[in-house]
């Protein structure tokens, strides 16, 4: 009988029982509050005055009125690089002893962001958070005491000028609570191994000393390790050694386009829960079955803010426009895309971090990722978001029966005009012209836009069908393998050259 199970599960439903319904929009006014009283007298809070805006008579229009929207590159440029200089108070009290590597979607060397002891806490308590919720699964007792299975970056961080840096999965699970560390897997000295091929062979060759009930990672990298354990020790599938496999914890990227492939490598049903975590931090999970959204952590040190997202508002580099509207919590509506602004307990004030989402639910706070500003494809009017690129590839792949892990496109100009053109990572074979039609026909169908599009200065689509290795090839030699890297699902013409010209070499290879 499962007794530590059965006692973990009754401290978690009783945590849950005794747990009122938070109040969402509350519990953000306040965190902006401690936000604003905690970094008021750092440079950044000095300079725009957060004791006055903290004891305005309406908080939040004032924090939004009085402070401009912040990207990555200004944020460095005017405080985050006298951080990196060594000077404390700039942003958030302190000085941060991390720095999360982050190459983002573009740009050619890594954003550095700063993880503060704050961050580290509260992604900690995040964590517990989601702990808490697996109560919600109704899980038998037993899967309480399975091991769980972390596959991110590597946990040996890089000293450099009196600060570590590595990416945020790295500096987490270099961080665990000590009473996890039993139930941690692949273990320090092995997660601390900084080449990921040589990582996951050790993780092949101890995989059946483990007794595996979770997954956690990136779901291209998680499932290059599951292929590796089942080709190591000759399997059909994964729960042949890890019969116990119950859970995988998805994040980093959208799940939908790897479902397919991944479940083929499972022997049963396994619950998929999907995650939120960026380099700035924790900032949603999926909390309950039934859906597929993911609750944003409204009490625990960050403060979000609304952007609608429409062209109009939306600079070609993917950053928004000054003037552009923003609401907080209280004023948003379910179904509406929004660009996702940030304020955190690592300083970053009225933060771009790229993403965008949608509200599923208002009341609860639970969210979709619907895309990446930087991915919004509108060369010639088609306004798609990766979201409904998302939804062709899905289409794509229970119409023509593909598993298709990976893609990329761009808007490129051939001599007859504007085209579509699709690389799509699969190993199955098939008439690209016949995927082209199906491809443009359902996006027709599906996206006003893009059917006006192809009605004027739009010719059609391309379509390339490469194996998904080059995909991962492409990763590796932009980030480190493992780690929170977001394929550029659309390129510009220029970066799109580049990628063409990797695919040559990577096929002639």
């Amino acid at each position: 009988m499962a007794i530590l199970g059965n006692i973990i599960k009754g401290v978690i439903e009783v945590k849950d029982a005794f747990t009122t319904e938070p109040d969402p929009v509350a519990e953000q006014r306040e965190v902006l509050r401690e936000l604003l009283h905690s970094a008021r007298d750092t440079a950044f809070g000095q300079h725009y005055n957060f004791e006055k805006i903290r004891q305005s008579e309406d908080m939040t229009k004032a924090f939004a009125e009085n402070i401009p929207f912040y990207d990555y590159s200004t944020m460095y440029e005017r405080w985050w690089q006298r951080q990196l200089d060594g000077e404390p108070d700039i942003t958030w009290p302190g000085s941060s002893t991390y720095f999360a590597l982050s190459s983002g979607t573009t740009g050619k060397t890594s954003k550095r962001i700063p993880v503060t002891d704050a961050m580290i806490e509260a992604i900690r308590q995040a964590g517990i958070k989601q702990v808490f919720s697996l109560s919600n699964f109704e899980f038998p007792a037993d899967f309480f005491e399975k091991e769980i299975l972390m596959l991110g970056s590597s946990t040996d961080l890089q000293e450099k000028e009196g600060r570590l840096e590595g990416e945020i999965s790295g500096i987490s699970a270099s961080n665990i609570p000590f009473w996890f560390r039993k139930y941690y897997k692949p273990g320090e000295e092995i997660a601390a191994i900084d080449d990921w091929d040589k990582r996951v062979a050790r993780i092949a060759e101890k995989a059946a000393e483990w007794d595996i009930g979770a997954l956690s990672g990136i779901p291209s990298w998680i499932e290059l390790m599951l292929e590796k354990v089942i080709e190591k020790h000759k399997l059909n599938h994964i729960h042949e050694i890890w019969p116990n496999l119950q859970v995988y914890t998805s994040g980093g990227v959208a799940f939908g386009p790897y479902e397919k492939s991944f479940r083929a490598l499972m022997g049963k049903p396994v619950t998929v829960i999907d995650t939120y975590l960026a380099s700035e931090g924790f900032i949603a999970f999926q909390s309950r079955p039934g859906t597929n959204a993911m609750k944003l952590i409204t009490d625990n040190g960050i403060y979000f803010e609304f952007v609608p997202f429409e062209p109009e508002y939306i600079l070609q580099d993917g950053s928004i426009t000054q003037d552009a509207p923003c609401l907080d919590l209280s004023e948003v509506e379910e179904g509406k895309d929004y660009v996702l602004i940030i304020s955190t307990v690592s300083g970053a004030w009225r933060y771009l971090i790229g993403d965008t989402i949608a509200f599923t639910d208002r009341e609860r706070a639970e969210i979709i990722i619907t895309g990446r500003t930087k991915f919004f494809l509108n060369t010639v009017g088609s306004q798609l978001s990766v979201n409904k690129l998302d939804d062709a590839l899905q289409h794509l792949e229970e119409t023509l029966e593909l598993k298709i892990p990976e893609y990329t496109l761009c808007a490129k100009r051939y001599p007859d005009g504007f085209y579509h053109s699709w690389y799509l990572g699969t190993s199955t074979s098939m008439d690209p012209s016949r995927i082209a039609e199906e491809l443009d026909d359902y996006l027709k169908e599906a996206n006003k836009n893009y059917r006006v599009a192809r009605s004027k200065a739009l010719e059609g689509v391309k379509v390339h069908c490469i194996d998904p290795s080059v995909f991962y090839e492409w990763n590796a030699r932009n980030k480190k393998k493992g780690g929170q890297v977001k394929m550029e699902r659309v390129m510009g013409e220029e970066k799109f050259e580049e990628w063409e010209n990797f695919v040559k070499t990577e096929i002639n290879s």
